[in-house]
C-alpha cells in the first residue's frame, strides 16, 4: 500500500521507477524531473503568487510624465514568453510522449505566471513604483527561472533527436526553447537600465520658470502617512510598510504620538463607532420590526465606511443586547479567521510527522536521498506556512479586538453624556471609568481568546489520536497523570481567582484610600496624620500581599506541575511502551516528545482561556447594565407648549423634582430620611431678563432648584418650561470645575476667541490682575482641577467661563462666597448687573446683602419655595428663619449633594501610565522617558528581591534547565545503544509518508508480536532496567529543580512587592507640598495602582517567562549543535541577523509601548473630567464638543496600539522565518551527513525535535523580553518617585518642651516666601507681632497673600528669606510632625475622608464619644447626625452626604478638638449662612478665649469685635491696627471695605 502513494504518483510524473521515483541526477546531467518541478514550476509559482501581491497597488493620484521605457520592453518581453510556452503547450499535446504530463504541467504554469506578471506590470507602471525598477521581489524568481532554460537547452542539445529534421516537432520545441531565452535576457537587460528620465527633464512651464507643472513633494512624514493602506500584497504579508516607521525609531525620532502613522481608513475611531451605530440601530430595529429589513453589516475591516465628515453626536437609544451588536458589527470576518485558525492548527501537526519520518529516513541507510530531500521539503513547506498563517490570524485578530474597543469606549462615553442623573448615581466615579479601561479592554480581549476555546479541545483530541497511532495504548499512561492534573489545576485555578478577588477588594480599598490621602494632602500635613494613614495604608497593603503571596504559591504550584508534566508523560508513555515489549526507535521518541509539547499547550492554556472568556461575559454584563440605564429624556421632562406671556424665561408649577428615579411617591418620606432632598411644590415665574436671588440656609435645596431647571433631576411631578432650553444654560457651579488646561482655553469652554467679548469677561470677573501674575498669563496651564489656583480664583475662572458662554439663562451657584468683600462687590456690579444685564440670572448666595439689588427673591426652606417677592418682601423672613433654626429639631441636609460633589479621582486601570519623567512642564503634560533602560533598574529590582535569594533562583533555574537537556540527551543515547546492541529487527517502524497511513486501519504501529502475551517483566532486560532507572532518576531531579525555582521565584516577588511599596509610600507622604501642587493626583495615584499592580503580578510572571525563555534557548542551542555541529555554519549569521533584527525592532517597540500608555492617560484623565463636570457639560449644550475629543485621544491611543501590534508582528514573522531556516538547514544537513557519513539518529532527532520548538522560543524570547523591559518601566517609575522625590525635613528637635508653645506668641520677621524658584514672592518681606491670646482677622483681595501666612506657619513652604518665631523659638528648629501636631487649623477647602463621622473628627481614635458630641453640638450640626444615626453613620466618599456649608462646620468641629495655645482659621464658613457664621463665631470666642486666633474672613462683620485686624495686599503688610484705629483713618484700605458694606 505504501508504494502507492506519492512515491508511485512521482514515478508516474517523472517516468522512473519506483525505487528512485525522483532522479535528481542522470545520465550525466540534472534529471529532466527535477529540472521541470524544481528549477520550472517552483519558481513561475513565485513569480505567479509574488506578481499578484501587486494588483490591489493604488494608483498615482497625480498627472505624471509616461513610465521609463524599461517597463514597456518588460511587458512585452513577458508577453512574448508566456506565447512561446503557449507553444510549446500545443507541441507537447501532439507529440504524446511519455513524459508529457510533466511537460504540460511545468508549461501550465509557465503561461499562468507570465500572463500574471503581465498585469502586474501593467499596473504597477501606474502607481509610485513607474518612475523606478519596481519591486526586487519580482526579480528573483525570473533569475531563479534562469537554470530551467540553461538545464532544458544542456538536455536538448544531448538528445540528438532534437537536432535532427526528421523529427520536425522535436525540433521546433528545440527552437523555442533557444528563442525563449531571448524575451528573457530582454526582460532582465530591461530591469537592469530602466531608462529612467534624468529629473531635470520634468516638464515646466516655461524656460525662464524654473518651477515644475507639477512639483515633486519630499516624502511625506510618518505622522501623516497612512498606515497599510494602499500598500501590496507583499508588503502587508511582510509589514514592509512598516519599514520606515521603525527606521525613524532607531534614529531616536519618535518623540510624540503625532509622529506615528495614521490608523487605516477603516480602523479610525469615527468610522468604526458609526458602523457600530448603524449595527446598534439594525439590531434594535429587528427587536421591533422583524427580520424582513435586516441589512447585515460586511465584517470589520472589509465594510466600513470611508467618510469622515462631521455628523451629530450618536445615540445608542433602546435595550439592545450588546453581545448581539458586537456579533453583527464584527462576527462574520472573525469567523473568516477562525478557518484560518484551524488551519494553522492543523498544519502544527506536520511537523511532528515530518520528523518522525525524517528519522525514519536517517535510521535506515539504504534510503534513496530523493525521500530525504521530500521530508526535508515537507518540514519546509509546513513551518513556513504555519508561520504565515499564523501572523496573519494574529495581526487581524489585533485589529477585530481594536475596532470593538474603539467602539465600546466611544459607545460608553457618549452613554455617560446621555444617562439621567438618577441613573449616574447608583455608579460611584471609579466603577464608570473602570468600564471603560478594564472592563472595555477584557471584552476586547474575548476575541483573542474565542477562538482557543473552540481549538484547544480540537487539538488535544487530534493529537491523542496521533500519539495512539504512534505507541499504541501505551500513551494512555501519560494521559492519565495529565487528566488528572486538570481538575488539580482547576482547583488551583479557582483558588487563585477567590484569591484574586480577595487581593483585588483589598487593593481597591487601598488605592481609593491613596487617592483620598492624595486629594486631601494639605489637610493630612496641617493636623500631622501622616502616620496614622500610612499605618491604614499598611494595614491594607499587608491583607493585600497576603493573598498575593497565596496566588503567588498557587501560581508557582502551576508552573511547577505544568513545567514538570511533559517530563513525567514522556517517561510514564516510554516506560508503560517498554513494559508492553516493544522496542524504542528514535523516530518514534522524537515524534512522540513532539506531539507530548503539543499536547501540553491546550491542557496549560484552557483553564486560563476559559478564565479571559469569562472575565469578558462578567464585563460584558456590566457595560450591558451600564447601557440599560434611562436616558435622559428632556422632550418629556420640559413643557414642550409655551406660556402665554412670552416674556416668560422659566415658569415651574407645582414641581416636584428628586435626585432618585421616578419612583412610588409614597416613598417621599424614606427618600428624605436617607439623606436625599426631594423638592416639591415648587412654584416659580421668572421673566426674560431678571435677577432671581434664591437664599435660604444651609442644606435648603437651593442648588438642588439650579439642577432641576437644568435637568439633572427626576421630574416626579409638574410642569417645567424654559424658554429655548435648546441653547441651554450658563452655569457657574458651587463647587468650581475646572479643566487641566489653560486658564483661556477653560473660559472660551470651545467658543471662537472673541477678544473684545474676552477681555470684558476677563475685567468683569476680576481675572485682570491674576493674569498678570500668572507666569504665562492666560496661556498659564491651571493643573488638574485647577490645583494651582486659589478658592476665589477658581470660582471667578468658573464664572468667567459662564459669562463667555453668553447663554441667555445664567445659573449662578454662590459664586460670591469664596472671595472677598470688595471682590465680591466688583463681580456684583460689573459682571451679574452690567455685563449681563438683559440676560436672565438666577443667583443662589449666602450674601444677603446684594439681595436688594435682585428683581425677584425666592426663599427656600427644607426643598420648598416659602415665598417669591422682592427683596422688601423677603429679607425679614430670612432673618426669622434663620433665628429660629435652632428650635427646629428636624435637621436638615442638603440633597444636591450628589451633583454638587465634585469627584476627581482617577481609579486603577490595566493599561499602565508608562511614562516615566515627572517634570512639570509648562503644558502641565508627563514627559516621556526615552531610550533603553538603565541598568540601575534591573538592579533596582536585584537587590527588591534581594541579592542572595536572586542568586538562588538563577541558580535553580540553571539546573532545572541543565537536568531538562540530560534527560533528552539520555534518551537519545539509550535509543542509540538500542540501535547499535539489538538485532535490525524493528517493532512497526514506518519508512513511508507518515500521513499516508493516519486514517489507515493499521495506523503507524504494527500489530503487537507474539512476545507481547509472555509476561512483561521477562521482556525488560537488565540493560533497559539500567536506561530507564538513570531516565526516571535524572527527570526526577528536574521536577525538583523546577519545584525550587517555582516556589523561590514566587517568594522573591513578594519580597519585592512588599519592599518597593514601602519605600514608594514612605516618600511620597513626606514629599513637600510644592509637588503636590505641581503633580496632577492621577499621575502620583498611577504608582500605587498601575505601577504597583504591574511590579506585584505582570512584571514577576513575564519576567519567570524570560529567564525560562533564555535558559531554554541556551541549552537547545548547546543540544543541537552537539548533535549536528555543522549547524553551527548557517546558525552563526542567522544569530547575527537575529540580534540586528531585533535590535532594529526593540528601539521603536520600546517607544510605541511608552506612547501607549503616555496616550491613554489622557483618555481617562478627559473621562474622569468629563464626570466631575457632567453638569456643566450638559447645561451648556457642549456634549458633542466632547465627544468629539474623546474621539481625538482615543484615536490617538489606537493609532499607538495598532503600530505597537503591527511591530510585534513585523518582529514575529521574522522570527518565524529564521526558525524555518534553522529547521530546514538543520534537514538539509542531516540528509547531506547520511548520504556521505554514517549520523547519529538520535541526536538528529533531538536536534531537530528541538529545532522545531525554535520558532516559538525565539518568538516568545523577544516578545518576553520588550514586555519585561515595559513591566520594569513601572519599577523606574516607582523607584523615581522613591529616591527623587523633595522630602519635608525629618528631623526633631530633642530638646523642645512638652508644653511648647505655653503662650501663644507669633511673629514674622522680614518673611519672603515664593512658591516655587522663578515665581513671584507670596509673602514680602512680611514682619509682624501677634501677642497671646489675641484675636487677629486678616482681610485683603483674593490672592494677597492671606492662606500663605498660614502655609508659611505650618511650613507647608519653606521660606526664602527671615523667620517665623513661636513663643520666641524659630519654628525652622522645630521637628515638622512637632510643630503641626501644636497647632490648629480649619483649612479652607472643607475635606472629608471616605467613612464615618467619628473617622473624620478624630482619625486616630483618641476622644471619647461624649467629647465628639459635644464639639458636634457646638457646631449645630446634632440635630442632622442623630437624624442620620449618629457618628458611626457613613459621610460618603469626601463626604457627599453632606453639602457644602455642613462639610464646613464638620471641619470646624475637627479643629474644636485640638487643644492648641493658636488656632487658625482660613474662610472656613464662606458657603454658610449668614446666621450660622455669627453663632459659630460666638462658639470659636467661648472655646479659645485664652488662645491666638487668626482668621482669614470675606465677612467683614465677623471679624468687627476682633482684638486687632491685619490687612493684606501683593504679599504685604499694608495695615494691622485695631478695627477702631482703622475705622477712624479715612484713607485705611479696612475703612473702605467696611464702607463698601455699609453702603450696601
Amino acid at each position: 500500500m505504501r508504494d502507492a502513494g506519492p512515491a508511485a504518483l512521482l514515478a508516474g510524473l517523472c517516468g522512473a521507477d519506483g525505487r528512485n521515483p525522483f532522479p535528481v541526477w542522470q545520465d550525466g546531467h540534472v534529471g529532466v524531473c527535477f529540472n521541470q518541478l524544481v528549477l520550472g514550476v517552483l519558481p513561475h509559482a513565485g513569480l505567479a503568487v509574488f506578481s499578484a501581491c501587486y494588483f490591489g497597488m493604488a494608483r498615482r493620484s497625480l498627472l505624471r510624465a509616461s513610465p521609463p521605457c524599461g517597463w514597456t520592453l518588460r511587458l512585452v518581453s513577458a508577453l512574448l514568453s508566456s506565447l512561446l510556452f503557449c507553444a510549446d503547450v500545443v507541441l507537447v499535446s501532439v507529440l504524446q510522449q511519455e513524459d508529457m504530463y510533466l511537460d504540460l504541467l511545468a508549461d501550465g504554469c509557465a503561461v499562468l505566471a507570465w500572463l500574471v506578471h503581465v498585469g502586474a506590470i501593467w499596473a504597477l507602471q501606474r502607481t509610485a513604483f513607474g518612475m523606478s525598477r519596481g519591486p526586487l521581489l519580482l526579480l528573483l524568481p525570473v533569475l531563479a527561472s534562469v537554470p530551467n532554460v540553461v538545464v532544458t537547452m544542456t538536455i536538448y542539445s544531448d538528445d540528438r533527436e532534437f537536432a535532427s529534421f526528421t523529427k520536425p516537432l522535436k525540433l521546433s520545441r528545440f527552437v523555442l526553447a533557444s528563442v525563449r531565452t531571448l524575451p528573457l535576457l530582454a526582460y532582465l537587460l530591461a530591469f537592469a537600465f530602466p531608462c529612467i528620465p534624468d529629473p531635470g527633464s520634468t516638464l515646466y512651464v516655461n524656460a525662464a520658470d524654473g518651477s515644475p507643472l507639477i512639483s515633486e513633494q519630499p516624502p511625506p512624514d510618518t505622522g501623516e502617512t497612512v498606515a497599510e493602506d494602499g500598500s501590496g500584497c507583499a508588503s502587508r504579508l511582510f509589514y514592509l510598510w512598516l519599514t520606515p516607521l521603525l527606521k525613524r525609531g532607531q534614529r531616536g525620532e519618535l518623540d510624540r504620538p503625532s509622529d506615528v502613522y495614521r490608523l487605516p481608513q477603516k480602523l479610525r475611531t469615527k468610522v468604526v463607532f458609526r458602523y457600530f451605530h448603524r449595527c446598534w440601530e439594525a439590531c434594535r430595529g429587528r427587536t421591533s420590526v422583524g427580520d424582513g429589513q435586516d441589512q447585515r453589516p460586511r465584517p470589520v475591516g472589509r465594510n466600513l465606511p470611508r467618510g469622515t465628515g462631521e455628523e451629530e453626536p450618536l445615540v445608542l437609544g433602546g435595550d439592545v443586547r450588546l453581545l448581539r451588536v458586537l456579533h453583527k458589527a464584527f462576527g462574520s470576518w472573525y469567523y473568516v479567521l477562525g478557518a484560518l485558525k484551524i488551519s494553522v492548527k492543523m498544519l502544527r501537526f506536520a511537523g511532528p510527522l515530518l520528523l518522525g519520518g525524517l528519522v525514519t529516513f536517517m535510521e535506515d541507510q539504504g534510503s534513496p536521498v530523493t525521500t530525504g530531500i521530500c521530508y526535508v521539503l515537507g518540514i519546509f513547506a509546513s513551518t513556513f506556512l504555519t508561520s504565515v498563517l499564523q501572523n496573519i490570524y494574529i495581526f487581524e485578530v489585533s485589529k477585530v479586538a481594536l475596532a470593538a474597543r474603539a467602539a465600546l469606549m466611544s459607545a460608553i462615553y457618549g452613554k455617560v453624556l446621555q444617562v439621567s442623573g438618577s441613573g449616574l448615581a447608583g455608579f460611584s466615579l471609579g466603577a464608570v471609568v473602570n468600564l471603560m479601561s478594564t472592563d472595555a479592554d477584557r471584552v476586547a480581549n474575548f476575541f483573542t481568546s474565542f477562538h482557543e476555546l473552540w481549538s484547544l479541545p480540537f487539538q488535544f483530541a487530534v493529537t491523542l489520536y496521533l500519539l495512539y497511532l504512534q505507541v499504541g495504548l501505551a500513551f494512555l499512561g501519560g494521559l492519565g497523570v495529565a487528566l488528572l492534573l486538570v481538575p488539580f489545576n482547576k482547583f488551583l485555578a479557582s483558588r487563585i481567582l477567590s484569591n484574586n478577588k480577595l487581593m483585588l477588594g483589598f487593593k481597591d480599598k487601598r488605592v481609593a484610600l491613596m487617592a483620598e490621602i492624595l486629594f486631601g494632602i494639605r489637610v493630612i500635613k496641617f493636623y500631622n496624620w501622616e502616620p496614622h494613614f500610612t499605618r491604614r495604608v499598611a494595614d491594607y497593603r499587608r491583607e493585600e500581599l497576603s493573598h498575593l503571596k497565596a496566588i503567588k504559591y498557587l501560581d508557582a504550584m502551576c508552573v511547577y506541575t505544568w513545567a514538570a508534566l511533559p517530563v513525567v508523560i514522556s517517561i510514564l508513555t516510554f516506560v508503560t511502551y517498554v513494559l508492553l515489549g516493544h522496542q524504542l526507535t528514535a523516530a518514534k521518541v522524537f515524534t512522540t516528545l513532539a506531539l507530548v509539547r503539543i499536547l501540553i499547550i491546550p491542557l496549560n492554556s484552557f483553564p486560563w482561556v476559559l478564565n479571559g472568556i469569562l472575565e469578558a461575559k462578567v464585563s460584558l454584563e456590566r457595560i450591558q447594565a451600564f447601557f440599560k440605564l434611562a436616558d435622559r429624556d428632556l422632550q418629556a421632562y420640559y413643557a414642550l407648549v409655551s406660556p402665554e406671556d412670552i416674556q416668560t424665561s422659566v415658569l415651574l408649577s407645582r414641581g416636584t423634582f428628586s435626585w432618585q428615579g421616578p419612583n412610588d411617591p409614597k416613598e417621599v418620606e424614606t427618600r428624605a430620611a436617607k439623606g436625599s432632598l426631594l423638592l416639591r411644590g415648587l412654584n416659580l415665574h421668572i421673566t426674560k431678563g431678571s435677577l432671581v436671588v434664591v437664599v435660604g440656609k444651609v442644606g435648603c435645596g437651593k442648588s438642588s432648584l439650579l439642577a432641576a431647571l437644568s435637568g439633572e433631576l427626576s421630574r416626579l411631578s409638574g410642569v417645567l418650561y424654559v424658554a429655548d432650553r435648546e441653547a441651554g444654560f450658563s452655569l457657574a457651579s458651587q463647587e468650581p470645575w475646572i479643566q487641566h488646561a489653560s486658564v483661556r482655553d477653560n473660559i472660551l469652554f470651545g467658543k471662537d476667541f472673541d477678544p473684545a467679548f474676552y477681555q470684558a469677561a476677563i475685567e468683569a470677573c476680576a481675572l485682570s490682575d491674576d493674569l498678570r501674575v500668572l507666569p504665562h498669563g492666560d496661556m498659564t496651564k491651571v493643573g488638574e482641577n485647577g490645583v494651582t489656583l486659589s478658592g476665589g480664583q477658581k470660582a471667578r475662572l468658573t464664572l468667567a467661563r459662564a459669562v463667555y458662554m453668553d447663554k441667555d439663562i445664567y445659573l449662578l451657584d454662590d459664586p460670591l462666597a469664596a472671595v472677598d468683600t470688595d471682590v465680591a462687590e466688583h463681580l456684583m456690579k460689573k459682571c451679574i448687573l452690567e455685563l449681563l444685564g438683559g440676560k436672565t440670572r438666577i443667583l443662589c448666595t449666602h450674601r444677603i446683602e446684594f439681595v436688594h439689588k435682585a428683581d425677584l427673591v425666592v426663599f427656600m426652606h427644607d426643598g420648598t419655595i416659602i415665598k417669591t417677592g422682592t427683596p422688601e418682601e423677603i429679607l425679614p423672613m430670612v432673618e426669622t428663619v434663620s433665628g429660629s433654626w435652632k428650635r427646629d429639631h428636624k435637621g436638615t441636609q442638603e440633597g444636591d449633594v450628589q451633583q454638587e460633589e465634585e469627584e476627581e479621582e482617577e481609579k486603577p486601570c490595566p493599561s499602565q501610565d508608562l511614562c516615566v519623567k515627572d517634570e512639570v512642564c509648562q503644558s502641565g503634560e508627563e514627559q516621556k522617558q526615552s531610550g533603553s533602560l538603565s541598568w540601575r533598574v534591573y538592579q533596582t529590582y536585584w537587590f527588591a528581591v534581594g541579592g542572595a535569594l536572586a542568586a538562588s533562583i538563577l541558580m535553580s533555574l540553571i539546573l532545572m534547565q541543565v537536568s531538562k537537556n540530560l534527560s533528552d540527551w539520555w534518551l537519545s543515547h539509550w535509543i542509540s545503544e538500542l540501535k547499535n546492541n539489538s538485532s535490525s529487527r524493528t517493532n512497526g517502524s514506518s519508512s513511508g509518508f507518515p500521513h499516508l497511513l493516519l486514517f489507515s486501519a493499521g495506523g503507524l504501529v504494527s500489530a503487537p508480536s507474539s512476545s507481547v502475551q509472555t509476561s512483561l517483566s521477562t521482556n525488560v532486560s537488565s540493560d533497559v532496567r539500567f536506561y530507564l532507572t538513570v531516565y526516571s532518576s535524572i527527570a526526577a531531579a528536574n521536577t525538583v529543580f523546577t519545584a525550587l525555582r517555582a516556589f523561590l521565584f514566587a517568594y522573591g516577588a513578594i519580597c519585592a512587592a512588599s519592599s518597593i511599596h514601602s519605600r514608594l509610600l514612605d516618600r511620597v507622604l513626606k514629599a513637600t507640598g510644592a509637588f503636590f501642587d505641581t503633580t496632577p493626583m492621577g499621575r502620583i495615584l498611577n504608582r500605587f495602582s498601575s505601577d504597583l499592580y504591574t511590579v506585584d503580578d505582570s512584571l514577576p510572571f513575564i519576567m519567570n517567562i524570560l529567564l525560562a525563555d533564555v535558559f531554554s534557548l541556551m541549552g537547545m542551542l548547546v543540544v543541537i549543535s552537539y548533535g549536528l555541529p555543522w549547524v553551527l555554519v548557517p546558525l552563526l549569521p542567522l544569530a547575527l541577523f537575529y540580534y540586528r533584527t531585533q535590535h532594529f525592532y526593540r528601539h521603536t517597540s520600546r517607544e510605541l509601548k511608552r506612547m501607549c500608555s503616555l496616550t491613554l492617560s489622557p483618555v481617562y484623565s478627559h473621562f474622569s473630567e468629563t464626570l466631575t463636570g457632567l453638569g456643566t457639560i450638559r447645561a451648556s449644550g457642549s456634549a458633542a464638543r466632547f465627544i468629539e475629543e474623546n474621539a481625538n485621544l482615543l484615536e490617538q491611543n489606537q493609532r499607538c496600539l495598532f503600530l505597537s501590534n503591527a511591530g510585534s508582528q513585523w518582529m514575529d514573522i521574522r522570527l518565524q522565518l529564521i526558525g524555518v531556516a534553522v529547521v530546514t538547514g538543520l534537514g538539509v544537513i542531516a540528509v547531506i551527513q547520511h548520504q556521505f557519513s554514517s549520523v547519529d539518529p538520535g541526536l538528529v532527532g533531538l536536534s531537530l525535535s528541538y529545532a522545531l520548538t525554535l520558532t516559538a522560543l525565539l518568538s516568545g524570547l523577544i516578545f518576553s523580553f520588550t514586555q519585561t523591559e515595559m513591566q520594569l518601566v513601572s519599577v523606574e517609575r516607582t523607584e523615581e518617585y522613591s529616591t527623587t522625590l523633595p522630602s519635608e525635613p525629618q528631623h526633631q528637635n530633642t530638646q523642645l518642651p512638652q508644653e511648647w508653645p505655653e503662650q501663644g506668641w507669633l511673629e514674622f520677621r522680614s518673611v519672603v516666601l515664593a512658591y516655587r524658584e522663578g515665581f513671584p514672592n507670596a509673602l514680602d518681606s512680611v514682619s509682624l507681632v501677634v501677642r497671646p491670646g489675641e484675636k487677629v482677622g486678616i482681610v485683603g483681595r483674593t490672592g494677597s497673600g492671606k492662606s500663605t501666612l498660614f502655609l508659611a506657619l505650618f511650613r507647608m513652604v519653606e521660606l526664602n528669606q527671615g523667620q517665623i518665631l513661636l513663643d520666641g523659638l524659630d519654628i525652622s528648629a522645630v521637628g515638622l510632625a512637632q510643630l503641626r501636631s501644636r497647632l490648629a487649623i480649619i483649612p479652607q477647602d472643607p475635606f472629608l475622608f471616605s467613612g464615618t463621622i467619628r473617622d473624620n473628627l478624630d482619625p486616630c481614635g483618641q476622644r471619647p464619644e461624649q467629647q465628639l458630641l459635644d464639639v458636634v453640638d457646638q457646631c449645630h450640626l446634632r440635630s442632622l447626625i442623630d437624624l442620620m444615626g449618629g457618628l458611626d453613620a457613613e459621610v460618603g466618599e469626601r463626604g457627599k452626604h453632606f453639602s457644602v456649608g455642613q462639610r464646613q462646620l464638620l471641619c470646624l468641629a475637627r479643629a474644636l478638638l485640638i487643644r492648641a495655645k493658636l488656632l487658625c482659621i482660613d474662610e472656613a464658613t464662606a458657603s454658610v449662612d449668614q446666621k450660622t457664621d455669627k453663632l459659630l463665631q460666638q462658639t470659636i470666642r467661648k472655646k479659645f478665649q485664652d488662645r491666638t486666633i487668626l482668621t482669614v474672613a470675606h465677612r467683614i462683620n465677623t471679624i468687627m469685635d476682633y482684638d486687632r485686624v491685619l490687612v493684606m495686599h501683593g504679599g504685604k503688610v499694608v495695615e494691622f491696627d485695631t478695627p477702631a484705629a482703622l475705622m477712624q483713618n479715612e484713607h485705611s484700605v479696612f475703612n473702605r471695605l467696611v464702607g463698601q458694606k455699609g453702603g450696601r
